[in-house]
């Protein structure tokens, strides 16, 4: 092959890209990023400290390394920076659990050339209930997905030095700004919106990081709960209008704009793309999962969002880089 025609191995890596969910979930499932972190060098020690196979050890280490997740070095195997900072248990931007869920959902895959042929998920989308039991393993598994936003709000907004202020934020899950942002600030005292059997997720969570005194829930649907008048002093909503139509967009956003006191910020935190929808990246390619998963949603424009916020009552409108999201602030 000269130098001049393009080689296949990009494409076949792209074709066979399962194999990322596939390795990432499985090492994330046996804690070998963690057993990694903790000293293990070789297949034999990973393979101890997990409790399986040298043989399956040793495939998930060149699989690992494939994916440049793990870097080879004189006979032993170490994490990435990358790897270090967000597969390894126990800290706090940890997408270990994440990467096992989405392990789960790799079969739905297989239904996406009938959902692009018909526009939409091939049952009329996933329909969410407050009492379902998966929540207790999804809800902490996607914590960490927020934590780039949440502490980029802690700067952007001045949390740290901005005295005695509310929050509130609506289907907090987790809880995970109100961790990141009550630690920031000591004086500061959270309210989440969620459903009840994810609002006792999130006490225990937010306990365990000894910000729970400041922390108070309220159960209800955001759709339908009131948000109050005048209340607060920032407002989030974060990871929550990807699954929302344009209306139900400017609709809650003009609540939050109410319940907000003058002066208030809203923070919207969502995997945006540019209004010439070429990049980013990763929100180009979760458009799909909500074609895939919902019947409204979408990864939606900056455009979209300034304009549904305009229209909501605010004026000011600003992007800030959260990556693979995007932090929107607007007063």
């Amino acid at each position: 092959m000269t130098n001049n025609q393009p080689a296949p191995d990009g494409v076949m890596r792209l074709i066979n890209g399962y194999w990322n969910t596939g390795v990432i979930g499985a090492a994330a499932t046996h804690r070998v990023f963690t057993h990694l972190e903790n000293g293990a060098g070789t297949a034999a020690q990973v393979a101890a400290r997990a409790e399986i196979s040298e043989r399956g050890a040793q495939s998930l280490l060149d699989g690992l390394v494939s994916v440049e997740l793990v870097l080879l070095e004189d006979g032993h195997y170490r994490n990435t920076p990358e790897a270090s900072a967000f597969l390894v248990e126990g800290k706090p931007a940890s997408l270990a659990g994440f990467a096992k869920l989405k392990l789960q959902h790799t079969g739905s895959l297989t239904d996406l050339p009938e959902v692009v042929r018909i526009g939409g998920p091939l049952a009329g989308g996933e329909t969410e209930v407050a009492d379902n039991p998966h929540w207790e393993g999804i809800v902490p598994a996607i914590a960490a997905v927020s934590v780039p936003a949440a502490d980029a709000g802690v700067e952007a907004l001045g949390i740290a030095d901005a005295g005695e202020i509310s929050i509130l934020d609506v289907g907090g899950g987790s809880g995970i700004y109100s961790s990141i942002w009550l630690k920031a600030n000591p004086a500061a005292r959270a309210v989440q919106l969620d459903w009840e059997p994810i609002n006792v997720i999130a006490r225990r969570l937010v306990g365990e990081q000894g910000v729970g005194d400041r922390f108070t829930t309220l159960d209800g649907d955001f759709h339908t709960t009131d948000f109050g008048t005048g209340l607060y002093d920032i407002a989030v909503y974060s990871h929550i209008a990807h699954q929302e139509n344009a209306q139900s967009n400017i609709e809650v956003f003009t609540r939050l704009r109410r319940a907000l006191k003058p002066g208030g910020a809203l923070v919207v935190a969502d995997y945006v793309v540019d209004d010439d929808r070429a990049a980013p990246a990763f929100p180009l390619l979760f458009a799909l999962e909500m074609l895939l998963k919902s019947k409204d949603g979408g990864t939606w424009r900056r455009s979209d969002y300034r304009d549904w916020l305009i229209k909501a009552g605010f004026e000011d409108v600003s992007f800030h880089a959260a990556p693979p999201a995007t932090m929107v602030i607007a007063r």
